[in-house]
């Protein structure tokens, strides 16, 4: 590649579109006009000799190549930002502001409630804010900065959101304390004729990836009760005979409450990731956010 033709604008360009895949959209972002941009889009084609974004009827597919592109363009990006952007000494502990990081009940639950005294000693003049996620509106609430991050798997959002991997969860099985009969070891055939909790977000669903396992080995499992959020399920379990297969997580601080036992069979589990619009990808208290939450969520 002949790197003599590269201009920061071109590399920035080819950023926005990556995360918009549609040209009117990048350009009204670049404040630019469609045919400039069209133009620069050209010369990364020939730059990269590759389509890069192919057209379709709803905005723009995304080739192979440039799929490969989009995370190392962003790291170097971020990198030259930071050398061009106020360098004044940040200190969270002097800084004033309010963050809002939405997610789910488990997500607050597992991942942000271990580390309110940590945030709160190094940043004792941010205030937080935990916000229900909505699957719906999401998109549209970071963009307008009603909400700044979100907990959630990365599978799940849209292409146009940066994201940052914290972690991938497992699942275990919890009984009640000497549950009488379970024992000391919890096998496939006493797992699968003990009664569970299901957790069915919207209401009325009795499986999920354990049943899912479960039918490729050709067993089924006892489903009694669904519930739509999986706060509400240790409790239950602490106080009957029935059993749950939940994230790791969210019992990780009630051990001595509850018997945890690993799974009879191979589930599969999720990541956990936390995003954000690039409105505040250049912010120093947001990336102070992103680094400490990452640092903090690995420690505990």
């Amino acid at each position: 590649m002949d790197t003599k033709n590269v201009d920061l604008n071109l590399l920035v360009a080819l950023e926005t579109l990556l995360a918009e895949r549609n040209v009117t959209r990048a350009a009204k972002r670049l404040n630019i006009s469609q045919p400039a941009l069209s133009a620069r889009l050209n010369r990364l084609r020939v730059l990269f000799n590759d389509p890069l974004l192919v057209p379709n009827r709803r905005g723009m597919n995304v080739t192979e190549r440039a799929l490969s592109l989009q995370e190392p363009l962003r790291q170097a990006l971020d990198s030259v930002r930071g050398v061009v952007t106020d360098q004044r000494a940040f200190d969270p502990k002097t800084e004033s502001a309010s963050l809002t990081v939405a997610g789910s009940d488990y997500a607050h639950h597992a991942y942000l409630l271990p580390l309110v005294d940590a945030l709160r000693y190094e940043a004792p003049g941010i205030r937080f804010a935990w916000s229900h996620l909505n699957f719906e509106t999401f998109d549209a609430q970071l963009e307008r900065g009603e909400i700044d991050f979100l907990l959630m798997p990365p599978k799940a959002a849209s292409d146009r959101l940066r994201f940052r991997h914290l972690l991938d969860e497992r699942y275990v099985v919890i009984t009640r304390m000497n549950h009488p009969r379970v024992g000391r070891q919890l096998t496939l055939s006493k797992f699968c004729s003990l009664e569970h909790i299901v957790r069915s977000p919207s209401g009325g669903g009795f499986s999920g990836p354990t049943d899912e396992a479960l039918e490729a080995r050709n067993r089924t499992r006892n489903v009694v009760l669904s519930v739509p959020s999986w706060l509400i399920i240790p409790q239950i379990v602490r106080s009957t005979d029935l059993v749950a297969v939940v994230p790791e997580r969210l019992v990780a601080y009630q051990n001595d409450e509850l018997d945890i036992f690993e799974l009879p069979l191979p589930v599969r589990g999720f990541a956990v990731a936390m995003l954000w619009h690039d409105r505040v990808g250049e912010s120093q208290i947001h990336l102070w956010f992103r680094n400490r939450i990452a640092e903090l969520i690995n420690t505990v």
